[in-house]
């Protein structure tokens, strides 16, 4: 179903593109050769890739216990500026050393940042959209009161000019990077932390337990399970692996944290595009995988879109919104479908006289 709505979505983006003046083909045929049309745009594809892809994950394990995690964009920013604080402190430090520090770092941000969501939530029964979208902007100003404070670069201070940016941090924070093109080790750390989220969701008693209160809180509940401390768990979660893209991409691509005074000045929009990769992918982490690369690809062929066609590359944010539309549409038809099919099931053996079949626990 995803594939068809990614169809459906491309078919109306060729209208547009139509009545925008450029040749669809054309069009399309300029996007795929941005993002996959050689072995640095490939590379440049997955590197954008992969903060969709952590922020995904997250949002996979958010929607598995029920709970919705908006706040990919805050998360991101909080681990960070988590990571830079080790990056500047341990300037001397080896690769070693630094770079799982500043990783386990952002990891921690993000996770402190979700749950101060997931905190409101179940002791207070604030609504999550509203509490993690309103932290997004919270943390921009954190960020933006740090860059131009005690983190600034101290380079712009002599030079009379607030730039808000930290200086650059050391070399040995790097992560690893495949010469000459700007792939680094982060997306396949992201791959890592997919199979593992797979592993914890659906091969141990926490990741059944976090199914469980996503698939019915009051069963779950009667069943002996706390439903509040497995929603806190998973916002603490969702906001971590947030956080840790937000250190994956401050060590693998910025190398210095920056700001224009908002969020995405340093997100580049993750936080959001993220959560549209996990829809795409069907909230399941390995499906996560290939639909960061598909988005990422999109976003890095927006700028060929552009150069090629002369079409505005938001045309992409568009294009995004409408396979959103697609995707979510066609998993609500399909669940109405199933409906009616056991509902016509359940008539026919009301008539019949025969009566359901137990599933083979149950009958145990």
């Amino acid at each position: 179903m995803p594939s068809i709505a990614s169809i459906l979505a491309l078919l109306i983006g060729a209208v547009m593109l139509f009545f925008l003046g450029a040749n669809p083909l054309d069009a399309y045929a300029a996007m795929v050769r941005g993002a996959f049309g050689s072995t640095n745009a490939f590379a440049d594809t997955l590197v954008k890739a992969s903060p969709l892809l952590f922020v995904g994950i997250g949002t996979c394990i958010a929607y598995r216990c029920g709970v919705i995690n908006i706040g990919g964009e805050g998360q991101i920013v909080m681990g960070a500026l988590a990571a830079t604080g080790v990056g500047l402190t341990f300037q001397d430090a080896p690769a070693w050393f630094l770079v799982p520090a500043g990783l386990f770092a952002g990891f921690l941000g993000g996770a402190f940042w979700g749950g101060i969501a997931g905190v409101l939530k179940v002791n207070f029964r604030v609504n999550e959209v509203l509490s993690t979208i309103m932290l997004n902007s919270i943390a921009g100003f954190i960020m933006t009161f740090f860059l131009t404070g005690i983190l600034i670069d101290p380079t712009t201070l002599d030079n009379a000019i607030k730039i808000p940016q930290t200086q650059r941090l050391p070399i040995a924070s790097d992560l690893w990077r495949w010469i000459p093109t700007r792939f680094h080790a982060g997306f396949i750390l992201g791959i890592v932390i997919a199979v593992l989220a797979f592993i914890l969701l659906w091969r141990t008693t926490i990741g059944y337990r976090i199914r469980g209160v996503g698939a019915n809180p009051r069963a779950a509940r009667y069943a002996g399970i706390s439903v509040s401390r497995y929603q806190l768990l998973a916002f603490l979660l969702s906001g971590a692996l947030a956080g840790l893209g937000g250190a994956v991409e401050l060590f693998g691509v910025t190398h210095r944290l920056f700001s224009d005074g908002s969020a995405h000045g340093f997100t580049g929009n993750a936080g959001f595009n993220g959560i549209v990769a996990a829809l795409f992918g069907g909230l399941h982490p390995i499906g996560t995988i290939p639909a960061s690369i598909l988005f990422g690809g999109l976003l890095v062929g927006a700028n060929s879109l552009q150069r090629t066609v002369q079409v505005p590359s938001a045309f992409v944010i568009t294009l995004d919104g409408l396979i959103v539309v697609f995707v979510v549409a066609s998993q609500i038809w399909v669940q109405r479908r199933s409906a009616r099919r056991a509902d016509q099931t359940l008539k026919s053996e009301s008539k019949t006289g025969v009566a359901p079949a137990l599933p083979a626990e149950a009958s145990k």
